[in-house]
């Protein structure tokens, strides 16, 4: 075998499990197709991972990336094509070659989700994007969208309010589901208009974008928006599809508490993993739990869950899962999957 370990993705996930296999003196690659450092490199701030109060998400990534790289993983520029069973582990196919490794941990984490309306894949690049901190300041003192709710649209609305002159929040429902402190500064900025109950329909523009389409979704009512630039927040998709485990249905792999899938030696971690939330530092955690297992498992310590082998089984495993049935016992309302 080429490596004890191989982790397929390179953000907060990837390089802590990097960490952690090679204190184990476990023979570790990282496969990351974009940045070392992971998409979180994108966000303007980060004030919520203990020990940085106030950091870029460009120096997190950064100082993350320069850590792991003390312990001198091979770290390899590449796109995963395939993870295939071999005899005694498995061989990890990419678009710079193949290795064998006798485990794989999954970090690969996850992409922004489409809208999927007239003119984005058109425009895309040229006033719509997934990256405030990457475009925004080419829409200084102008007018520009911003598509949901949720975290990611407020943190990245709070910068964008910064450079350009008015913000319309387009959001499917009539309030946000952001973290309460990023919704009290948000909704206190007076250059914002809340489009509440609305989607996007149409994304229209000459050679770039010049204005949107929402629709109400109470009334059916259609309007026009003038804007130069959509910024879109409305989810993530799992990157996901090169490695055949059990998924949800939205294809976020399911795992046990170990962070072992339904093929042993295979372990996931980070957004690519079906759980509650997504954040930087539960997936540093979950990296490092993901490396100690690989460790394990690599020594006969660690046995396969059956459980999750079978697809007609629960998963019981799952936090979420066991969080929301306990919510749901107490007549509570939970969404797993925010926007």
């Amino acid at each position: 075998m080429d490596y004890d370990v191989i982790i397929v993705g390179g953000g907060p996930a990837g390089l802590s499990a990097a960490v952690y296999a090679r204190r184990a003196n476990l023979k570790t690659a990282v496969i990351e197709k974009l940045t070392f450092g992971g998409i979180i490199t994108t966000t303007d701030l980060i004030e919520n991972y203990l020990g940085f109060p106030a950091i870029s998400g460009a120096d997190f990534g950064k100082a993350i990336q320069e850590h792991a790289m003390k312990y001198n993983p091979d770290m390899i520029q590449a796109e995963v094509k395939l993870v295939k069973d071999v005899d005694g582990g498995y061989e990890v196919q990419t678009d710079a070659g193949n290795f064998t490794t006798k485990t794989v941990i999954v970090a690969s984490g996850a992409a922004p989700k489409k809208l999927g309306v007239p003119g984005e894949s058109e425009y895309f690049g040229r006033g719509v994007s997934t990256c405030a901190t990457c475009d925004g300041p080419f829409f200084a003192k102008k007018d520009v969208a911003v598509v949901g709710g949720g975290d990611s649209a407020v943190s990245e609305g709070l910068y964008l309010a910064r450079l350009v002159n008015k913000i319309y929040l387009i959001h499917r429902r009539d309030r946000l589901r952001a973290e309460p402190i990023l919704q009290q500064r948000f909704m206190s900025l007076s250059n914002v208009e809340f489009v509440w109950n609305s989607v996007v329909t149409k994304i229209e523009g000459d050679k770039k974008v010049n204005g949107v389409i929402v629709k109400n979704l109470l009334t059916g009512e259609e309007k026009e928006l003038k804007v130069s630039a959509v910024f879109i927040y409305i989810g993530e998709v799992p990157q996901t599809g090169f490695v055949d485990v059990r998924k949800d249905d939205h294809g976020y792999i399911i795992t046990d508490e170990n962070m072992q899938t339904s093929k042993p030696g295979i372990f996931a971690a980070g957004d690519c993993r079906h759980s509650l939330t997504k954040q930087a530092i539960i997936s540093a955690g979950e990296g490092a739990l993901a490396a100690i297992a690989a460790q394990m498992y690599i020594e006969g310590r660690l046995k396969a869950t059956q459980e999750l082998a079978n697809p007609s089984a629960p998963n019981r495993h799952s936090y979420g899962v066991r969080l929301g049935q306990t919510l749901r016992a107490y007549g509570k309302d939970f969404v797993l999957f925010a926007d």
